[in-house]
C-alpha cells in the first residue's frame, strides 16, 4: 500500500508540473491583441512576413527568435539606440505593451529551414562556428550562441537565419555601424575576413 500511495503522489506531482508548464506555452501560441495583429499585418508583414519567415534575404527571420531579444531590439529601434531609418519609423509609436505582444507572437512562430547550397563554403563556416580561428583571435561562435545556434534570452538565435542578412550584420559589427549590442561582437567581427564572414553565414543559415 505504501508503494502504491507513493506512486500516486509521484503521478500527481508530475501532472501538476505539466499543468503549470502549459500557461506559458499557450500564452506564446495565442493570437496577440487586435492592435498588435493590426501592426503585424500592416507593418511587420511587409518585410518580415506575417509568420516571421522573411522571404527576402534582405530582412531577418523573426520566427522562433527569443522574445527578450526581440523586445530589446524593438525598443532600441524605437528609441534610436539601434540605427535604421526604416525600423525607427515603424517602431516610433510602439508602446512597451505593443512590443511585448509583437515579441511574443514572432517568438511563437515555427522556425524556417533552408538547404545549404555551397557545402564546401559551409564546411569552412562550420570550422569558424565550432572552433573559431586561433591564428587571428576569433572565438568560436558556439561559445556564446550555443552548439545548435539557438542562442540565449540575451543573445539571438542564429540558426536558419538568412546568410545575406547575417553577413551584413557581421560587417556592421566589424565597422561599428551597429553598436547597440554586446561590444565583444565588434572585436570578433573586425577580425573576420570577408571569406570567413560569408562562410560562417552560409553554415549558420543551414542550421535548424
Amino acid at each position: 500500500m505504501k508503494t502504491t500511495h507513493t506512486s500516486r503522489i509521484g503521478l500527481v506531482r508530475a501532472a501538476v508540473a505539466m499543468l503549470l508548464a502549459l500557461p506559458s506555452i499557450s500564452v506564446l501560441a495565442a493570437p496577440p491583441s487586435p492592435r498588435a495583429m493590426e501592426i503585424i499585418e500592416s507593418r511587420c508583414a511587409l518585410c518580415h512576413g506575417r509568420e516571421g519567415e522573411a522571404a527576402s534575404a534582405v530582412y531577418p527571420r523573426l520566427a522562433a527568435q527569443h522574445p527578450d531579444y526581440l523586445v530589446k531590439q524593438l525598443k532600441d529601434f524605437r528609441d534610436e539606440r539601434r540605427k535604421s531609418e526604416t525600423m525607427s519609423a515603424m517602431a516610433k509609436d510602439l508602446t512597451d505593451e505593443d512590443v511585448g505582444h509583437l515579441a511574443a507572437w514572432f517568438s511563437s512562430r515555427p522556425a524556417a529551414t533552408r538547404r545549404i547550397g555551397d557545402t564546401d563554403l559551409a564546411a569552412v563556416g562550420k570550422y569558424i562556428f565550432t572552433k573559431g580561428n586561433t591564428y587571428s583571435g576569433v572565438a568560436a561562435c558556439e561559445t556564446c550562441h550555443g552548439a545548435n545556434g539557438h542562442g540565449t534570452h540575451q543573445l539571438p538565435r542564429l540558426a536558419g537565419q538568412h546568410p545575406a542578412y547575417l553577413e551584413t550584420q557581421l560587417k556592421e559589427f566589424g565597422n561599428r555601424a551597429r553598436n547597440n549590442d554586446n561590444a565583444i561582437m565588434h572585436s570578433i567581427a573586425s577580425k573576420l575576413t570577408e571569406l570567413e564572414m560569408r562562410a560562417v553565414s552560409v553554415f549558420i543559415g543551414g542550421m535548424q
